[in-house]
């Protein structure tokens, strides 16, 4: 069975520029051989975390909605690609509340200390970031990485690997930058070779 990848969309604009990053780390990705679902986080319908701590007994969360089916997904994938912008010096607000919801995640692994991915599993596992910034400024993706590798860490899908351009400002827009959108396909490609390697070892 191919490796099976989710590919989330931070970003509200389709086609935007974060999401012309994404669509070629999503072509690597799927020549090395991977499946890969893409979903564009913003056009979801849900609610964000609420802390009832139903997830604290249980494996899911206590609010049903489109996210609900991710948390199996989210056990199931071998890998994860996210493509976001930088808003207010961090992630935006659709993709940090799905982000938020896995709070599932957190209380089955440190919680409960029963965690929803196997050692097993986690050992091929690796997620991509791929991330834009309007400003051509020191520190501009520290809070997306800050929070992508906690998530990462919760999720039991390590942190990879980064493709990162700020300045879009005055690029505008990111097909000008060959070499950034060349890095986002192989960065793809290798994930996924890797991902392959691992799982038939």
């Amino acid at each position: 069975m191919a490796p099976q990848i989710i590919a989330l969309l931070g970003s509200p604009r389709p086609k935007g520029n974060t999401a012309k990053l994404m669509n070629e780390a999503v072509r690597g990705i799927r020549d090395a051989g991977c499946e890969v679902e893409i979903v564009a986080v913003p056009r979801l319908k849900f609610s964000p975390c609420k802390e009832i701590l139903y997830c604290q007994e249980h494996a899911t969360c206590g609010i049903n909605d489109d996210v609900t089916p991710f948390f199996e997904k989210f056990r199931n994938i071998d890998g994860l690609i996210v493509a976001t912008p930088v808003m207010t010096m961090g992630i935006p607000g659709a993709l940090k509340s799905f982000m938020d919801r896995f709070q599932v995640f957190f209380m089955a692994k440190y919680f409960r200390k029963e965690p929803l991915v196997t050692p097993e599993k986690k050992k091929h596992r690796k997620t991509l970031l791929l991330s834009i910034g309007g400003q051509n400024i020191e520190h501009d993706f520290d809070g997306v990485i800050l929070s992508m590798k906690a998530f990462c860490d919760i999720i039991d899908c390590p942190y990879w690997d980064e493709v990162l351009q700020n300045n879009m400002d005055e690029v505008i827009d990111i097909t000008t930058q060959p070499a950034v959108m060349k890095a986002a396909y192989e960065k793809g490609y290798q994930m996924g070779e890797l991902i392959a390697r691992d799982m038939a070892v």
